[in-house]
């Protein structure tokens, strides 16, 4: 069954005049058409027992909705992998739904969650996947990726970023099982433990609100800090996309504008294989705003060149924004004297891919006086602002 999603496009002037236009979308339902929008959430993934339990009464029910039992409140089961099947206690069955009376929340793992839970063998162990209405997940995703104590009009941005970006992947999910994971992979999501006063208003104050272009939803990236400007997405990814551009950012004075972190030889040289004891480490491209792209690693034992972005994973770096500085003994630069170095300085800006929009940007917008209509308008170049309706 197909649902249909109405969009009323908002153009944002600097006098903030905003004037609406008519869209229609289509999007493909799992679960019978209904007033909420429903989101599945992998919450655990291929785990080999998961704890599950509900706030109040909840019935056990098999994929095909056949009751077969039923949870007292407050009280946890383990689910684990039998023969193939979910079991619980003395039930068992390929799929099995935990789903709480009232308004009861449900047990996954170590914390609560709303909505209800479908546990389904994969990968070896089992996926416990979180049905929940898009409104109510956001009021966890913006406390886990921002601060409920945030400005508002930071956390609206946030909230209108973020419920774009999951309808955008609900849209694009490469499974059929769930449309975005819990992790910074998709957005962080932690159920009740990160709502707060300060996200419920701005989740309802922007209630169904999204980006679009052309007539899209589009793909709302977003990260922590750039390092004081974004890049252009073809750069960091491969698909060039009209609406992420680089453009100038406003996260100065964020804790991750500028870090520094010091590495040993015997420690870069230990996470880098290949190239033996490292002595150098020269850029071969960066982008405009000074992320690596390509870097040249010279060792004793050879030399390769690796991308930033595998840099900044076995290095465990913020970013890709950065510097290496060589270290030598008695703090000299010997450049000519064939000394190799005792270590090396990485320095750099930004947290994250620096792709859309900066949450330190639009805290710091936000604090100026900036709405979050303009503040996402800056990121998103040439977006529109949308609402939908779920029929």
């Amino acid at each position: 069954m197909q649902s249909g999603v109405f969009l009323g496009s908002v153009f944002s002037t600097l006098k903030k005049r905003y004037f609406w236009i008519s869209l229609l979308f289509w999007l493909a339902m799992v679960a019978p058409a209904q007033a909420a929008l429903i989101l599945r959430v992998a919450v655990q993934d291929g785990a080999s027992q998961i704890k599950v339990g509900s706030s109040t009464k909840a019935a056990i029910r098999d994929g095909s909705g056949r009751n077969l039992g039923e949870l007292s409140a407050n009280s946890s089961q383990s689910a684990q992998l039998r023969s193939g099947t979910v079991a619980i206690g003395r039930w068992a069955a390929n799929q099995v739904w935990i789903e709480p009376t009232g308004n009861g929340y449900v047990w996954i793992g170590d914390r609560w969650y709303r909505g209800r839970t479908l546990l389904v063998p994969q990968k070896g162990g089992l996926t416990a996947i979180n049905y929940v209405d898009i409104e109510q997940y956001l009021y966890s995703v913006l406390g886990a990726e921002m601060s409920g104590n945030w400005p508002q009009e930071a956390l609206k941005a946030q909230a209108v970023a973020a419920r774009s970006y999951a309808i955008h992947q609900r849209l694009k999910s490469e499974t059929d099982l769930y449309d975005v994971d819990s992790t910074q992979y998709s957005q962080v999501y932690k159920g009740l433990q990160t709502e707060s006063s300060g996200t419920y208003s701005a989740v309802d104050a922007t209630a169904g609100q999204v980006l679009a272009y052309n007539g899209q939803i589009i793909l709302a990236a977003f990260h922590s800090a750039s390092g004081g400007h974004t890049e252009n997405v073809e750069d960091v990814w491969t698909e060039p996309l009209p609406y992420l551009r680089a453009v100038p950012d406003f996260d100065q004075g964020a804790p991750v504008y500028q870090w520094k972190e010091n590495f040993s030889r015997a420690q870069i040289s230990n996470r880098i294989s290949g190239v033996g004891n490292v002595i150098s480490m020269k850029p071969e491209r960066t982008t405009a705003h000074g992320s690596v792209l390509k870097m040249k690693v010279v060792g004793d034992g050879g030399s390769r060149v690796m991308t930033g972005a595998d840099l900044r994973r076995v290095l465990n770096l913020r970013s890709t924004r950065f510097t290496v500085i060589p270290q030598y003994a008695g703090g000299g630069n010997p450049r000519n004297s064939g000394q190799a170095p005792t270590g090396f300085q990485v320095a750099g800006k930004g947290f994250g891919h620096a792709v859309g929009m900066s949450q330190w940007g639009a805290y710091n917008l936000a604090r100026q006086g900036y709405g979050y209509q303009q503040i996402l308008l800056h990121y998103y170049r040439g977006a529109t602002l949308a609402r939908i309706a779920v029929q």
